[in-house]
């Protein structure tokens, strides 16, 4: 049961929110915080790449500065309450104010994280946190498109134009609903060209892909883009995956002409019901299922010509039927072949032991990706050759499910 103080701050911030850009939520948060007697809000998001927590600081109304105070997500107490979605209290050393981190969460999507400072330990109850940050990560997410001030506050650098279209493009990295959880990850994160993924839920349906275009550049980006749309226009008009892989070659040919650019992929729908995946796999690495807490399975399917090239091969539809909690990854060429100095690839192996070893631990997936990219980029020693994408799904099971983030 929420009471008075609690409905009214959540009630008087959505209606404020309505004629709010994304500069305002900070401020507004603060003023209506204090209905349930918080000192102080403070907003932490997450920066691209995930290794660090910027502050967005506000100094009135309307007034938002682009300054920024950094908190490292390894090896601090806040970034490990990021890691691990979960609240971390930190009291001030006299004992008179708490300081409570919590995780900004829109579903499963990792944010950053909010600070609420209260009076005492028994001020505002913990569900009153949660249910205020839960409120002010909404709000981020329906501002953010619309907010060139969000975009410059979570890079940590310059980005190229290729990288720029690429991101746009993509849906949010982390999504979740009763029966399935998707995660992805990316990198060169400002450097993306050829690689994207895709994914949608349409009824009892989950719809996913992975694209590597040929090359690294903007015209790389400018191709895996076409793939995505094409795939997008067709599959909402209700086309099978096979007619739209064909579809999708079809514009490719058309725009830049026969075996001039070329995408490899994997498209894929998923029955959120039977558990049932059936795929397309046009010239791409084949997804790898992980069962339980060891078990390896790889999806094979007669390839066909990666899309653009009019080969004629046989287009495969092929079928697997999932259990309740397998995992599946697609990925792209750039995740295994990645090399080290001394020229050893990172290979299949090691990329999968390595999910299998932190789905183990019990981490959140977007953290088991977070640190899978950060593995793969010390390998290669920090700086990637070719785009890498990785795209987890997980099937939950037939009966809904209430995830625990």
């Amino acid at each position: 049961m929420v009471d008075a103080g609690t409905a009214r701050m959540l009630a008087g911030l959505l209606e404020a929110s309505h004629l709010a850009g994304l500069e305002q939520v900070p401020w507004l948060a603060r003023r209506h915080a204090a209905e349930i007697g918080v000192l102080d809000v403070r907003i932490y998001l997450a920066d691209l790449q995930q290794d660090v927590l910027r502050l967005l600081v506000v100094d009135g109304y309307g007034d938002e500065l682009l300054r920024t105070s950094e908190i490292r997500i390894d090896k601090t107490p806040v970034g490990e309450a990021f890691q691990e979605i979960r609240i971390f209290d930190q009291p001030d050393a006299d004992g008179t104010r708490h300081q409570w981190w919590v995780p900004l969460l829109d579903g499963t999507e990792r944010l950053g994280m909010a600070l609420i400072v209260t009076p005492d330990a028994a001020g505002p109850t913990v569900d009153d946190m949660k249910a205020l940050a839960s409120l002010m990560a909404l709000m981020i997410v329906s501002k953010r498109p619309s907010s060139d001030a969000y975009a410059r506050l979570v890079r940590t650098r310059p980005m190229h134009v290729g990288a720029e279209m690429q991101w746009n493009l993509m849906p949010p990295l982390t999504f979740a609903a009763e029966r399935v959880a998707i995660s992805a990850a990316l990198e060169p994160a400002y450097e993306i060209g050829g690689d994207a993924f895709d994914y949608a839920l349409t009824g009892s349906h989950a719809h996913l892909a992975i694209f590597d275009a040929m090359g690294h550049d903007v015209s790389a980006g400018l191709t895996a883009s076409l793939a995505t749309a094409a795939c997008r226009n067709n599959r909402r008009q209700g086309t099978d995956l096979v007619e739209t892989s064909e579809a999708i070659e079809r514009i490719l040919i058309e725009q830049f002409g026969r075996g001039t650019r070329f995408v490899t992929a994997i498209l894929a729908r998923l029955n959120l019901v039977t558990g049932v995946l059936s795929w397309v796999n046009r010239g791409h690495p084949p997804p790898v299922v992980i069962r339980g807490e060891h078990k390896i399975i790889g999806l094979r399917c007669r390839p066909a010509h990666p899309m653009g090239l009019d080969m004629g091969l046989p287009i495969t539809l092929c079928h697997e039927r999932l259990e309740p909690g397998d995992r599946v990854l697609f990925y792209t060429d750039g995740i295994t072949e990645a090399r080290d100095p001394k020229g050893r690839e990172f290979g299949l192996d090691r990329f999968v032991e390595f999910i299998v070893r932190h789905n183990a631990d019990h981490l959140p997936v977007p953290e088991t990706l977070r640190r899978l990219i950060h593995n793969l980029m010390a390998h290669h020693g920090g700086n990637l050759q070719d785009d890498a994408t990785v795209l987890l799904t997980e099937w939950l099971g037939p009966a809904p499910s209430r995830l625990s983030v």
